[in-house]
């Protein structure tokens, strides 16, 4: 299929591969989560894999030889890690403002 939405399964499990490296490289790698554990982690790779699947959209179709289908891997990788640090950082930055008066 040449649409995203409509991903075939290994273009699914493309970008679950991709979003699970880049999940554990930030977290156990680099030790960049609000809590530490398994469940966070596994909140990482689905997140993870929301970024990986907007990533060609949003930053478009690089080095079309490194492609699987609609999986271009290199936006795949950046659109992944974007989103994991952005929702990192937001979660640090509602707990830092949202703290309970002490």
């Amino acid at each position: 299929m040449s649409a995203i939405i409509g991903m075939d399964f290994p273009s699914f499990l493309i970008l679950l591969v991709i979003s699970a490296i880049v999940g554990a490289v930030l977290h156990y790698g680099l030790k960049f989560y609000v809590v530490p554990g398994v469940g966070s982690y596994l909140g990482k790779v689905a997140v993870g894999w929301v970024g990986a699947w907007l990533g060609s959209p949003v930053l478009g179709h690089w080095w079309e030889g490194l492609n699987r289908g609609p999986v271009y891997y290199v936006p795949a990788i950046l659109g992944s890690v974007g989103a994991l640090v952005l929702a990192v950082d937001i979660v640090k930055t509602l707990g830092t403002v949202f703290r309970p008066n002490q």
